[in-house]
Protein backbone atom coordinates (compact mmCIF):
# COMPACT_ATOMS: atom_id res chain seq x y z
CA UNK A 1 0.00 0.00 0.00
CA UNK A 2 1.63 3.30 -0.97
CA UNK A 3 1.90 6.16 2.15
CA UNK A 4 -0.65 8.26 2.59
CA UNK A 5 -0.81 11.80 0.49
CA UNK A 6 -0.08 14.89 2.25
CA UNK A 7 -2.58 16.27 5.08
CA UNK A 8 -1.43 20.11 5.31
CA UNK A 9 -4.55 21.12 4.44
CA UNK A 10 -6.00 19.33 7.64
CA UNK A 11 -2.87 19.73 9.44
CA UNK A 12 -2.24 23.09 9.08
CA UNK A 13 -5.97 24.09 10.71
CA UNK A 14 -5.61 26.30 13.84
CA UNK A 15 -6.55 23.85 17.24
CA UNK A 16 -10.11 24.14 16.87
CA UNK A 17 -13.04 24.58 19.29
CA UNK A 18 -16.86 24.98 19.05
CA UNK A 19 -16.66 28.79 18.29
CA UNK A 20 -13.87 28.37 15.99
CA UNK A 21 -16.17 28.91 13.04
CA UNK A 22 -17.04 32.80 14.08
CA UNK A 23 -15.78 35.20 11.83
CA UNK A 24 -15.58 32.67 8.80
CA UNK A 25 -18.81 34.61 7.22
CA UNK A 26 -21.17 31.46 7.45
CA UNK A 27 -23.53 30.76 5.07
CA UNK A 28 -27.56 30.56 4.88
CA UNK A 29 -27.60 32.13 8.38
CA UNK A 30 -30.67 34.41 9.78
CA UNK A 31 -30.14 37.55 10.45
CA UNK A 32 -31.62 38.81 14.08
CA UNK A 33 -32.59 42.29 14.91
CA UNK A 34 -31.74 42.50 18.53
CA UNK A 35 -28.09 40.04 19.19
CA UNK A 36 -29.16 40.40 22.95
CA UNK A 37 -32.33 38.39 22.68
CA UNK A 38 -30.13 35.57 20.61
CA UNK A 39 -27.85 35.11 23.14
CA UNK A 40 -29.92 35.05 26.18
CA UNK A 41 -31.71 32.16 24.50
CA UNK A 42 -28.52 30.28 23.45
CA UNK A 43 -27.70 30.66 27.10
CA UNK A 44 -30.59 29.02 28.18
CA UNK A 45 -30.28 26.19 25.23
CA UNK A 46 -26.59 25.44 26.83
CA UNK A 47 -28.21 25.09 30.21
CA UNK A 48 -30.28 22.47 28.93
CA UNK A 49 -30.15 18.79 29.14
CA UNK A 50 -29.06 17.42 25.98
CA UNK A 51 -31.34 15.39 23.52
CA UNK A 52 -28.97 12.14 22.88
CA UNK A 53 -26.06 10.96 24.93
CA UNK A 54 -22.63 10.24 23.88
CA UNK A 55 -22.82 6.50 24.06
CA UNK A 56 -25.44 6.22 21.78
CA UNK A 57 -23.48 8.19 18.99
CA UNK A 58 -20.85 6.16 19.29
CA UNK A 59 -22.86 3.02 18.94
CA UNK A 60 -23.74 4.81 15.42
CA UNK A 61 -20.56 5.36 14.67
CA UNK A 62 -19.73 1.95 14.83
CA UNK A 63 -22.78 0.61 12.97
CA UNK A 64 -22.19 3.22 10.19
CA UNK A 65 -18.21 1.38 9.83
CA UNK A 66 -19.88 -1.85 9.41
CA UNK A 67 -22.17 -0.82 6.79
CA UNK A 68 -19.26 0.67 4.70
CA UNK A 69 -17.95 -2.77 5.60
CA UNK A 70 -20.99 -4.43 4.18
CA UNK A 71 -22.35 -6.19 7.25
CA UNK A 72 -25.64 -3.32 7.29
CA UNK A 73 -27.14 -1.37 5.09
CA UNK A 74 -28.55 2.15 6.02
CA UNK A 75 -31.97 3.81 5.89
CA UNK A 76 -32.20 7.32 6.35
CA UNK A 77 -35.19 9.21 5.79
CA UNK A 78 -37.98 11.68 7.05
CA UNK A 79 -39.15 15.03 5.76
CA UNK A 80 -37.69 17.56 4.24
CA UNK A 81 -38.40 19.77 6.62
CA UNK A 82 -40.27 19.28 10.12
CA UNK A 83 -43.55 21.61 11.13
CA UNK A 84 -43.74 22.57 14.97
CA UNK A 85 -47.28 21.47 14.22
CA UNK A 86 -45.43 17.89 13.21
CA UNK A 87 -45.08 17.01 16.92
CA UNK A 88 -48.24 14.92 17.15
CA UNK A 89 -49.26 11.31 17.77
CA UNK A 90 -50.33 10.24 14.62
CA UNK A 91 -47.35 12.46 12.65
CA UNK A 92 -44.28 11.00 14.83
CA UNK A 93 -45.74 7.26 15.31
CA UNK A 94 -46.27 7.41 11.38
CA UNK A 95 -42.91 7.63 10.15
CA UNK A 96 -41.76 5.41 12.85
CA UNK A 97 -44.24 2.82 10.87
CA UNK A 98 -42.78 3.55 7.56
CA UNK A 99 -39.34 3.24 7.90
CA UNK A 100 -39.63 0.01 10.00
CA UNK A 101 -42.16 -1.29 7.86
CA UNK A 102 -39.04 -0.66 4.87
CA UNK A 103 -36.74 -1.72 6.97
CA UNK A 104 -38.02 -5.16 7.02
CA UNK A 105 -38.30 -5.41 3.81
CA UNK A 106 -34.33 -4.52 3.28
CA UNK A 107 -33.59 -6.57 5.92
CA UNK A 108 -35.46 -9.87 4.36
CA UNK A 109 -33.65 -9.09 1.36
CA UNK A 110 -30.09 -8.30 2.68
CA UNK A 111 -30.01 -10.78 5.37
CA UNK A 112 -28.32 -8.21 7.15
CA UNK A 113 -29.44 -5.75 10.07
CA UNK A 114 -30.32 -2.17 8.80
CA UNK A 115 -29.35 1.10 10.80
CA UNK A 116 -32.93 3.41 11.10
CA UNK A 117 -31.90 7.38 10.82
CA UNK A 118 -35.01 9.46 10.72
CA UNK A 119 -34.86 13.07 9.72
CA UNK A 120 -36.53 14.10 12.43
CA UNK A 121 -36.01 15.73 16.19
CA UNK A 122 -34.31 19.05 15.15
CA UNK A 123 -34.85 19.21 10.71
CA UNK A 124 -36.47 22.68 11.73
CA UNK A 125 -33.58 24.62 9.57
CA UNK A 126 -33.92 24.62 5.46
CA UNK A 127 -31.24 26.29 3.37
CA UNK A 128 -32.76 28.05 0.53
CA UNK A 129 -31.65 28.88 -3.17
CA UNK A 130 -33.17 32.93 -2.58
CA UNK A 131 -33.31 35.45 0.83
CA UNK A 132 -36.52 36.58 -0.30
CA UNK A 133 -40.07 35.42 -2.57
CA UNK A 134 -42.94 37.01 -3.66
CA UNK A 135 -46.42 36.06 -2.31
CA UNK A 136 -49.44 37.74 -3.26
CA UNK A 137 -47.72 40.87 -4.37
CA UNK A 138 -45.92 41.17 -1.58
CA UNK A 139 -42.04 40.42 -1.25
CA UNK A 140 -41.01 38.32 2.05
CA UNK A 141 -38.31 36.28 3.46
CA UNK A 142 -37.84 33.02 2.05
CA UNK A 143 -39.03 30.41 4.23
CA UNK A 144 -36.06 28.49 6.17
CA UNK A 145 -38.05 26.54 9.20
CA UNK A 146 -40.40 26.62 11.85
CA UNK A 147 -37.21 27.63 14.39
CA UNK A 148 -36.41 30.34 12.40
CA UNK A 149 -39.72 32.23 11.94
CA UNK A 150 -43.59 31.44 10.83
CA UNK A 151 -44.46 30.10 7.90
CA UNK A 152 -47.31 32.85 7.65
CA UNK A 153 -46.38 35.81 5.49
CA UNK A 154 -46.49 38.20 8.75
CA UNK A 155 -44.12 35.73 10.69
CA UNK A 156 -41.41 35.90 8.26
CA UNK A 157 -38.96 38.14 10.65
CA UNK A 158 -36.04 35.89 12.47
CA UNK A 159 -37.22 35.13 15.84
CA UNK A 160 -35.09 33.84 18.56
CA UNK A 161 -37.47 32.44 20.45
CA UNK A 162 -38.45 30.03 18.29
CA UNK A 163 -35.19 28.05 18.65
CA UNK A 164 -35.64 27.35 22.24
CA UNK A 165 -39.09 26.26 20.61
CA UNK A 166 -37.28 23.87 18.07
CA UNK A 167 -35.19 21.99 21.18
CA UNK A 168 -38.75 21.67 23.02
CA UNK A 169 -40.31 20.20 20.07
CA UNK A 170 -37.40 18.23 19.31
CA UNK A 171 -36.92 16.61 22.91
CA UNK A 172 -40.87 15.94 22.42
CA UNK A 173 -40.23 14.17 19.92
CA UNK A 174 -37.73 12.09 20.98
CA UNK A 175 -38.88 11.59 24.09
CA UNK A 176 -42.27 9.77 22.18
CA UNK A 177 -39.90 7.79 19.95
CA UNK A 178 -38.34 6.21 23.28
CA UNK A 179 -41.46 5.57 24.88
CA UNK A 180 -43.18 3.73 21.61
CA UNK A 181 -39.75 1.43 21.47
CA UNK A 182 -39.43 0.95 24.95
CA UNK A 183 -43.19 0.13 25.19
CA UNK A 184 -42.95 -2.97 22.40
CA UNK A 185 -43.95 -0.64 19.09
CA UNK A 186 -40.79 -1.87 16.95
CA UNK A 187 -41.43 -6.14 18.07
CA UNK A 188 -41.47 -8.26 15.53
CA UNK A 189 -44.06 -10.53 16.99
CA UNK A 190 -46.83 -7.67 16.32
CA UNK A 191 -45.88 -6.00 12.97
CA UNK A 192 -49.66 -5.27 12.85
CA UNK A 193 -48.52 -2.57 15.06
CA UNK A 194 -46.83 -0.93 11.85
CA UNK A 195 -50.05 -0.69 10.09
CA UNK A 196 -51.26 2.89 8.24
CA UNK A 197 -54.28 4.05 6.69
CA UNK A 198 -54.41 3.18 3.01
CA UNK A 199 -51.66 0.64 3.28
CA UNK A 200 -53.19 -1.43 0.57
CA UNK A 201 -52.84 1.49 -1.80
CA UNK A 202 -49.10 0.38 -2.07
CA UNK A 203 -48.23 -1.91 -5.46
CA UNK A 204 -46.41 -4.75 -3.39
CA UNK A 205 -48.18 -4.30 -0.17
CA UNK A 206 -49.33 -8.54 -0.40
CA UNK A 207 -45.63 -9.02 -0.92
CA UNK A 208 -44.87 -7.12 2.20
CA UNK A 209 -47.43 -9.00 3.96
CA UNK A 210 -45.56 -12.38 2.88
CA UNK A 211 -42.51 -11.32 4.38
CA UNK A 212 -43.97 -10.27 7.53
CA UNK A 213 -45.45 -13.34 7.81
CA UNK A 214 -42.35 -15.49 6.78
CA UNK A 215 -40.45 -13.20 9.46
CA UNK A 216 -42.94 -13.57 12.21
CA UNK A 217 -43.02 -17.79 11.34
CA UNK A 218 -39.07 -17.79 11.47
CA UNK A 219 -39.18 -15.79 15.02
CA UNK A 220 -41.60 -18.49 16.65
CA UNK A 221 -39.32 -21.73 14.97
CA UNK A 222 -36.70 -20.16 16.76
CA UNK A 223 -37.94 -19.16 19.85
CA UNK A 224 -39.00 -22.92 20.62
CA UNK A 225 -35.46 -24.01 20.34
CA UNK A 226 -34.28 -21.16 22.32
CA UNK A 227 -32.36 -19.80 19.90
CA UNK A 228 -33.55 -16.00 19.71
CA UNK A 229 -32.09 -13.06 21.20
CA UNK A 230 -35.75 -11.37 22.50
CA UNK A 231 -34.56 -8.13 22.87
CA UNK A 232 -33.64 -7.69 19.37
CA UNK A 233 -36.82 -8.89 18.54
CA UNK A 234 -38.74 -6.64 20.81
CA UNK A 235 -36.85 -3.61 20.40
CA UNK A 236 -34.83 -1.47 17.70
CA UNK A 237 -31.88 1.09 17.63
CA UNK A 238 -33.05 4.24 16.14
CA UNK A 239 -31.40 7.03 15.54
CA UNK A 240 -31.69 11.22 14.69
CA UNK A 241 -30.25 13.38 12.45
CA UNK A 242 -31.00 16.85 10.90
CA UNK A 243 -29.14 19.05 9.09
CA UNK A 244 -26.57 21.51 10.67
CA UNK A 245 -27.19 24.86 9.03
CA UNK A 246 -27.81 27.13 12.17
CA UNK A 247 -24.50 27.47 13.49
CA UNK A 248 -25.77 29.44 17.09
CA UNK A 249 -28.04 27.13 17.84
CA UNK A 250 -25.90 23.89 17.18
CA UNK A 251 -22.75 25.30 18.97
CA UNK A 252 -25.41 25.76 22.03
CA UNK A 253 -25.85 22.33 22.04
CA UNK A 254 -22.24 21.17 21.74
CA UNK A 255 -20.57 19.67 24.79
CA UNK A 256 -17.34 18.19 26.28
CA UNK A 257 -17.98 14.67 26.94
CA UNK A 258 -15.43 11.78 28.10
CA UNK A 259 -12.61 14.21 26.37
CA UNK A 260 -14.37 14.57 23.12
CA UNK A 261 -16.60 17.46 21.72
CA UNK A 262 -20.51 16.19 20.76
CA UNK A 263 -23.41 17.43 19.34
CA UNK A 264 -25.77 16.44 21.41
CA UNK A 265 -28.94 17.76 19.37
CA UNK A 266 -28.74 14.88 17.41
CA UNK A 267 -26.73 10.99 16.60
CA UNK A 268 -25.87 12.31 13.15
CA UNK A 269 -25.31 15.27 11.18
CA UNK A 270 -24.78 16.90 7.94
CA UNK A 271 -23.79 19.76 5.46
CA UNK A 272 -25.10 20.38 2.38
CA UNK A 273 -23.97 20.82 -1.13
CA UNK A 274 -24.42 24.71 -0.64
CA UNK A 275 -22.16 24.42 2.47
CA UNK A 276 -19.74 22.20 2.29
CA UNK A 277 -17.00 24.70 1.22
CA UNK A 278 -13.62 22.96 2.80
CA UNK A 279 -12.89 26.62 3.90
CA UNK A 280 -16.65 27.35 5.31
CA UNK A 281 -18.17 28.10 8.41
CA UNK A 282 -20.16 24.72 8.47
CA UNK A 283 -17.09 22.65 7.75
CA UNK A 284 -14.66 24.43 10.72
CA UNK A 285 -17.33 23.53 12.79
CA UNK A 286 -17.80 19.75 12.29
CA UNK A 287 -14.39 19.35 11.77
CA UNK A 288 -13.70 19.14 15.86
CA UNK A 289 -17.14 16.92 16.53
CA UNK A 290 -17.28 13.12 17.66
CA UNK A 291 -20.75 12.74 16.20
CA UNK A 292 -20.52 10.90 12.16
CA UNK A 293 -21.00 13.80 9.74
CA UNK A 294 -22.47 13.29 6.86
CA UNK A 295 -21.87 15.63 3.43
CA UNK A 296 -24.28 16.01 0.76
CA UNK A 297 -22.07 15.91 -2.69
CA UNK A 298 -23.81 17.49 -6.05
CA UNK A 299 -22.99 16.83 -9.79
CA UNK A 300 -19.95 20.12 -9.26
CA UNK A 301 -18.09 18.04 -6.56
CA UNK A 302 -14.60 18.23 -7.61
CA UNK A 303 -12.33 14.99 -6.82
CA UNK A 304 -9.55 16.81 -5.45
CA UNK A 305 -12.16 19.12 -3.70
CA UNK A 306 -13.55 16.17 -2.00
CA UNK A 307 -10.45 15.01 -1.11
CA UNK A 308 -9.35 17.64 0.93
CA UNK A 309 -12.29 18.10 2.66
CA UNK A 310 -12.43 14.52 3.60
CA UNK A 311 -8.61 15.42 5.31
CA UNK A 312 -10.15 18.11 6.93
CA UNK A 313 -13.19 16.77 8.39
CA UNK A 314 -11.76 13.09 9.03
CA UNK A 315 -7.90 13.45 9.66
CA UNK A 316 -7.85 10.68 11.79
CA UNK A 317 -9.52 8.23 9.28
CA UNK A 318 -11.73 6.75 11.81
CA UNK A 319 -13.89 4.45 10.41
CA UNK A 320 -17.48 5.04 9.89
CA UNK A 321 -17.32 8.94 11.02
CA UNK A 322 -17.29 10.33 7.61
CA UNK A 323 -20.91 9.53 5.61
CA UNK A 324 -20.64 10.46 1.80
CA UNK A 325 -23.70 11.20 0.25
CA UNK A 326 -24.08 11.75 -3.40
CA UNK A 327 -27.02 13.68 -4.90
CA UNK A 328 -26.17 13.85 -8.48
CA UNK A 329 -29.23 13.71 -10.16
CA UNK A 330 -30.04 10.67 -13.03
CA UNK A 331 -28.22 12.51 -15.55
CA UNK A 332 -24.45 12.43 -13.77
CA UNK A 333 -25.01 9.69 -11.65
CA UNK A 334 -22.93 6.88 -12.90
CA UNK A 335 -20.11 9.37 -14.44
CA UNK A 336 -19.62 11.55 -11.61
CA UNK A 337 -19.89 8.92 -8.11
CA UNK A 338 -17.51 6.97 -9.93
CA UNK A 339 -14.59 9.65 -9.72
CA UNK A 340 -15.32 10.19 -6.45
CA UNK A 341 -15.08 6.88 -5.36
CA UNK A 342 -11.92 6.61 -7.34
CA UNK A 343 -10.56 9.73 -5.89
CA UNK A 344 -11.07 8.59 -1.90
CA UNK A 345 -9.50 4.99 -2.25
CA UNK A 346 -6.61 6.71 -3.92
CA UNK A 347 -6.25 9.05 -0.52
CA UNK A 348 -6.75 5.47 1.84
CA UNK A 349 -10.24 7.56 3.35
CA UNK A 350 -12.74 5.28 5.05
CA UNK A 351 -15.79 6.68 4.22
CA UNK A 352 -19.72 5.40 4.58
CA UNK A 353 -20.85 5.71 0.75
CA UNK A 354 -24.72 6.56 0.44
CA UNK A 355 -27.18 7.61 -2.15
CA UNK A 356 -29.87 10.76 -1.87
CA UNK A 357 -31.68 10.27 -5.36
CA UNK A 358 -33.69 12.90 -4.44
CA UNK A 359 -32.63 16.37 -4.49
CA UNK A 360 -30.68 15.81 -7.80
CA UNK A 361 -33.61 15.08 -9.53
CA UNK A 362 -36.11 18.48 -8.78
CA UNK A 363 -37.63 20.00 -11.18
CA UNK A 364 -40.31 22.95 -11.59
CA UNK A 365 -43.33 22.04 -13.35
CA UNK A 366 -45.08 24.75 -15.45
CA UNK A 367 -47.27 25.65 -13.19
CA UNK A 368 -44.55 26.55 -11.06
CA UNK A 369 -44.51 23.65 -8.60
CA UNK A 370 -41.66 21.24 -7.39
CA UNK A 371 -41.43 17.71 -7.84
CA UNK A 372 -39.78 14.59 -8.71
CA UNK A 373 -39.67 12.10 -11.17
CA UNK A 374 -39.99 8.86 -9.74
CA UNK A 375 -38.43 7.21 -12.14
CA UNK A 376 -35.43 9.28 -11.96
CA UNK A 377 -35.00 8.59 -8.75
CA UNK A 378 -35.24 4.72 -8.96
CA UNK A 379 -32.95 5.47 -12.15
CA UNK A 380 -30.55 6.99 -9.90
CA UNK A 381 -30.61 4.83 -7.42
CA UNK A 382 -29.96 2.03 -9.98
CA UNK A 383 -27.19 3.53 -11.87
CA UNK A 384 -25.44 4.32 -8.02
CA UNK A 385 -25.43 0.63 -7.31
CA UNK A 386 -23.90 -0.23 -10.55
CA UNK A 387 -21.30 2.24 -10.18
CA UNK A 388 -19.91 0.95 -6.64
CA UNK A 389 -20.76 -2.31 -7.90
CA UNK A 390 -18.46 -1.90 -10.88
CA UNK A 391 -15.26 0.19 -8.90
CA UNK A 392 -15.61 -2.52 -6.23
CA UNK A 393 -17.27 -0.38 -3.77
CA UNK A 394 -20.41 -0.65 -1.36
CA UNK A 395 -23.25 1.58 -1.18
CA UNK A 396 -23.67 1.48 2.43
CA UNK A 397 -27.03 3.06 2.27
CA UNK A 398 -29.62 5.21 0.99
CA UNK A 399 -31.30 8.96 2.32
CA UNK A 400 -34.87 9.70 1.20
CA UNK A 401 -37.07 12.64 1.90
CA UNK A 402 -40.54 10.41 2.22
CA UNK A 403 -43.70 10.51 4.19
CA UNK A 404 -46.07 7.99 5.08
CA UNK A 405 -49.25 10.33 4.50
CA UNK A 406 -50.94 9.61 0.72
CA UNK A 407 -49.52 13.17 -0.10
CA UNK A 408 -49.21 13.63 -4.36
CA UNK A 409 -46.15 15.43 -4.30
CA UNK A 410 -43.47 12.93 -6.91
CA UNK A 411 -44.50 11.87 -9.80
CA UNK A 412 -44.58 8.89 -11.16
CA UNK A 413 -44.69 5.16 -9.50
CA UNK A 414 -47.46 2.36 -9.78
CA UNK A 415 -49.83 4.79 -8.48
CA UNK A 416 -49.67 6.64 -11.38
CA UNK A 417 -49.29 9.88 -10.52
CA UNK A 418 -49.06 12.74 -13.28
CA UNK A 419 -48.30 16.47 -13.07
CA UNK A 420 -52.02 17.48 -13.20
CA UNK A 421 -52.50 15.24 -9.69
CA UNK A 422 -50.27 17.27 -7.85
CA UNK A 423 -52.15 19.91 -6.48
CA UNK A 424 -54.86 16.86 -5.30
CA UNK A 425 -53.17 16.58 -1.94
CA UNK A 426 -49.60 18.72 -2.04
CA UNK A 427 -48.45 19.44 1.86
CA UNK A 428 -44.78 19.91 1.74
CA UNK A 429 -43.59 23.89 2.81
CA UNK A 430 -40.39 23.12 1.05
CA UNK A 431 -39.29 19.54 -1.27
CA UNK A 432 -41.77 17.33 -2.71
CA UNK A 433 -41.80 13.86 -0.50
CA UNK A 434 -42.68 10.41 -1.95
CA UNK A 435 -45.53 9.06 -0.37
CA UNK A 436 -46.36 5.94 1.59
CA UNK A 437 -47.27 3.98 -1.52
CA UNK A 438 -43.76 5.26 -3.55
CA UNK A 439 -41.72 4.30 -0.43
CA UNK A 440 -42.73 0.67 -0.13
CA UNK A 441 -42.36 -0.06 -4.06
CA UNK A 442 -38.88 2.18 -3.54
CA UNK A 443 -38.06 -0.34 -0.72
CA UNK A 444 -38.65 -3.13 -2.56
CA UNK A 445 -36.65 -2.02 -5.75
CA UNK A 446 -33.79 -1.38 -3.09
CA UNK A 447 -34.46 -4.78 -1.80
CA UNK A 448 -34.00 -6.30 -5.75
CA UNK A 449 -30.52 -4.89 -5.32
CA UNK A 450 -29.20 -5.74 -2.78
CA UNK A 451 -30.48 -9.67 -3.31
CA UNK A 452 -28.09 -9.33 -6.53
CA UNK A 453 -24.73 -8.21 -4.87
Amino acid sequence: MSSLPDQSSAQNRPNWNPDSWHGMHPLHQPVYAHADDLKAVLDDIRALPPLVVPGEIDRLTGELAEAAAGTRFILHGGDCVERFDDCRETAISNRIRILLQMSIILTHAARKPVVRIGRMAGQFFKPRSRDTESIDGVTVQTYKGDAVHGFDTAEREPDPHRLLRGYFHASATLNYIRAMIAGGFADLHHPDYWNLRDMEEASRFEEYQEIVERVRDAIHFMESFGGVNRGSIRGVDFYTSHEALHLAYEQALTRNETEAWYNLGAHLLWIGDRTRHVDGAHVEYVRGLSNPIGIKLGPGTEPDDLRELCRVVNPSRIPGRLVCITRMGERYAAERVSKLIEALRSDDMPVVWCCDPMHGNTVTTSAGRKTRSFDAIVAELRDTFATHSEAGSILAGVHFEMTADPVTECVGGSVGLNESDLSRDYRSWCDPRLNYAQSLEIAFLIADQLRSR
